[in-house]
């Protein structure tokens, strides 16, 4: 009896030193917590708004005025007199379109050209931007002549469907206007021109703060990525795998890997938050 009690002792003693490396990495696998599965979302930016650009054909003036005279003024309180009758809001007057309407004048007057686009390529679209004006929609109305007055040009531009629907649109909010009397084409004449847009301002922007802080999120969340893989590697390779330095590493692993998971959650939620803001911003942008 004595010997078969021996002989069992014996056999758990071989049994525990042979599967000993496999108690010990049932015990690891126990105690170590791998990091949950990080795939880095694309955060989606503020879509490129297809920018609308309306350029109908020039209008040259039918009859010379022989004492023409047209007033920036003048030809923006006769443009939203025009809109009144259809019971549309005014025009805001925008002093970048109207510098970017002057521009255009200056351009087409030194260049001698009555184009909406200029000989170097430049439309209305680059005109507004380079005077820091942001848009989602624009347009640009010319006219080339001795007009008698500004009643005349805006008449003018109202008999013309493709004019008419630049200064009647419900989607444009601002307008600049600017008129220049020169040499053109070997005779002293007008040239006016009306810039309107929808300003990107009408739409609410998604928060550069939130997409700012998605960022340093992801980097933080990047670098914890690969000291984990690190440390993990580092932990599964130790001799023997328990003891005071295993469970050290094994409890820094572990601390790093809650660290890891809570700034993914936080940075999922402004994910979230910040997409949100992006749908906003489209559908105002599209139903305007």
């Amino acid at each position: 009896m004595k010997k078969i009690i021996v002989f069992i002792i014996l056999l758990i003693i071989f049994g525990i030193i042979f599967f000993w490396s496999e108690i010990l990495d049932f015990y690891s696998k126990l105690t170590l917590r791998l990091p949950q599965q990080w795939t880095e979302e694309k955060v989606p930016l503020i879509e490129e708004v297809e920018k609308k650009i309306a350029t109908p054909p020039l209008l040259r003036a039918e009859e010379e005025a022989p004492e023409s005279f047209l007033t920036q003024v003048g030809i923006i309180q006769w443009t939203n007199s025009q809109r009144e009758k259809e019971d549309l809001p005014s025009f805001r007057e925008s002093s970048e379109l109207n510098t970017s309407a002057l521009m255009k004048a200056e351009d087409m007057l030194a260049k001698q050209y009555f184009e909406h686009i200029s000989p170097s390529g430049e439309g209305v679209d680059s005109l507004v931007e380079n005077v820091g004006y942001e848009f989602i929609a624009i347009g640009e109305n010319l006219a080339l002549g001795n007009f008698k007055d500004d009643e005349a040009v805006v008449q003018g531009w109202m008999d013309s469907p493709g004019h008419r629907e630049n200064i009647l649109s419900s989607q444009y909010q601002e307008i600049g206007v600017a008129v220049l009397r020169g040499e053109f084409e070997g005779k002293v004449t007008w040239l006016a021109v009306q810039h309107f847009s929808l300003p990107l301002a009408a739409c609410t922007q998604p928060s550069e703060a939130i997409l700012a802080e998605i960022k340093v999120n992801q980097a933080q969340l990047n670098e914890l990525e690969i000291t984990l893989r690190d440390l993990e590697l580092e932990i599964k390779k130790m001799k023997p795998r328990w003891g005071a330095t295993y469970n050290k590493k094994v409890e820094r692993y572990n601390s790093l890997v809650s660290q890891y998971n809570d700034l993914l959650i936080q940075t999922q939620a402004l994910i979230n938050q910040y997409n949100n803001q992006v749908v906003l911003f489209n559908e105002c942008a599209a139903g305007l």
